[in-house]
């Protein structure tokens, strides 16, 4: 039985309990990929990242994500907070604000900028691509909420999301979806989930945005922040010229209607490159025996 460095964060957080927690395992070369699963599946978070040592040229650090029921190539508040850990438990430095993070999704950039004590991180996104898969087994009574002329899109950045525009932001805050349906509509595409999203003048934000997953995460069915999601959600507005906000930047809120305020911060720049990124809270610091 191994002895390993654990952490609990919560993700896209300005403050403990808003944001969504992630379980991330140091030293993890003393697992296989099958205690990975294992561990992952025990702590029943959405997403627990392993750390490894870096194999590719170029890497700063390492990690593999795992959800309760299979292995990830990328998902965004693992990776948010996986650097965040990477620079504040020492295990890379930035260079000049700069990291880049290893996982089977290939070498992401990472932004890495303010004090110890109040460390935002920015991630690029892996490319955005929007997939033909024709949205035919869409639930009607979420296809009814849509925006005037909008359907499903599905689109893959190394999560799969249908991403659904509804006509108002009360629309989004008010959803009570059919799980089951979203679930058997997930799995006939082979997505991730959906993610519904509209304009919102609020306070500190501009969007909002709400991620089900209820095939993926049985025990999670709606993601209290999700990062592919909203880099999506990003990639989507640029291909629309419709980008809120200046130089391609924006926040979205997530996770209210699951008792969380989850705050992602959204940048696509002239390369067409999505960068999100936020805040992250220690919540345990402590070891775990596996």
């Amino acid at each position: 039985m191994a002895v390993l460095r654990y952490l609990q964060l919560d993700v896209f957080a300005a403050r403990p309990g808003t944001g969504n927690p992630l379980g991330v395992v140091l030293d993890a070369n003393r697992l296989s990929s099958s205690q990975m699963q294992a561990l992952a599946a025990w702590l029943n978070l959405s997403e627990t990242v392993f750390f490894l040592p870096p194999s590719a040229p170029g890497a700063d650090y390492h990690i593999r994500i795992f959800t309760p029921t299979r292995e990830l190539a990328f998902a965004g508040h693992p990776s948010v907070g996986a650097a965040w850990a990477a620079v504040t438990c020492g295990l890379a430095t930035p260079r000049h604000g700069t990291l880049r993070q290893q996982c089977a999704a290939g070498l992401l950039p990472v932004r890495a900028s303010g004090a110890a004590e109040a460390l935002e991180i920015q991630l690029a996104s892996p490319p955005a691509r929007q997939l033909a898969t024709a949205p035919d087994a869409a639930p009607d009574a979420l296809l009814a909420l849509a925006a005037g002329g909008q359907a499903p899109e599905l689109w893959d950045n190394g999560a799969r999301w249908w991403l659904l525009p509804l006509r108002d932001a009360a629309a989004v805050r008010s959803l009570v979806p059919d799980m089951a349906a979203l679930a058997d509509w997930s799995l006939a595409t082979d997505a991730t989930g959906v993610a519904v999203f509209a304009d919102e003048a609020g306070t500190g934000h501009t969007r909002v945005v709400r991620a089900f997953c209820p095939a993926d995460a049985p025990s999670v069915p709606e993601d209290p922040v999700t990062g592919s999601a909203n880099a999506l959600i990003g990639a989507w507005l640029r291909q629309r010229n419709a980008l809120p906000g200046s130089e391609g930047c924006y926040v979205a809120s997530q996770g209210r209607e699951v008792g969380r305020d989850g705050c992602v911060q959204v940048q696509v720049d002239a390369q067409g490159t999505v960068w999100i990124g936020g805040r992250v809270q220690c919540v345990i610091d402590g070891n775990i025996h596996w």
